[in-house]
């Protein structure tokens, strides 16, 4: 449904841009050096009411703790993800550009293209140097890392008490951060350079 591509990116932020020549060059130098960035598999990305941009990714495997709660790295083949902020014009009063949206509950279907087996993963909050605040989990694919595999991922609001909300909020946008739940839904995801790719360090 959705087209993927691979993308090396920095996290999102706020503020003027301003494009110099040392700007430039510094481009062309982190371009140049793939240690610098994370390799990432853009599944989809989109913007909802009342201004979040959601975007799905592939990462490579990486360690993340507690071990308790997260698959291992070795028998990892994807860090899903899903970097959810708000974004840069058409948000709420008082939002600040670019920051994260916490509370949501959010749940991704891997299904093999091939085979039909499917896992299912809860994302939860994560941090790192790289995306900052992000939803994600470790999982292994539930068929061949050459399969083509179709995801969704469905977000639920917040629960009703895990985010209280002021009067002002209520008033503009009602009881909740989502006005309902939504589902994204792509197809023909081939995840196998990064489920192929060498571990962060």
């Amino acid at each position: 449904m959705f087209s993927s591509s691979i993308t090396r990116h920095r996290p999102i932020t706020s503020g003027t841009s301003h494009t110099s020549f040392a700007a430039v060059c510094a481009a062309a130098f982190l371009a140049a050096a793939p240690t610098a960035l994370a390799q990432e598999l853009v599944i989809g990305e989109v913007t909802i009411e009342p201004g979040i941009t959601f975007i799905f990714e592939g990462a490579v495997r990486d360690h993340v703790a507690p071990m308790a709660q997260n698959l291992a790295e070795d028998q990892t083949h994807v860090h899903i993800e899903a970097r959810v902020n708000w974004a840069e014009s058409g948000i709420p009063e008082g939002t600040p550009p670019g920051g994260f949206v916490p509370y949501l509950n959010i749940h991704a279907v891997v299904m093999s293209e091939s085979t039909g087996q499917i896992k299912f993963a809860t994302l939860i909050p994560h941090i790192n140097l790289i995306d900052n605040f992000h939803y994600a989990r470790n999982i292994r694919l539930p068929g061949l890392v050459t399969d083509l595999y179709s995801v969704r991922f469905y977000v639920n609001p917040p629960d009703d008490f895990a985010l209280a909300r002021h009067r002002d909020w209520l008033v503009n946008y009602g009881e909740r951060l989502l006005p309902e739940p939504v589902m994204f839904n792509y197809d023909t995801v081939d995840f196998r350079e990064i489920a192929t790719a060498p571990p962060r360090q």
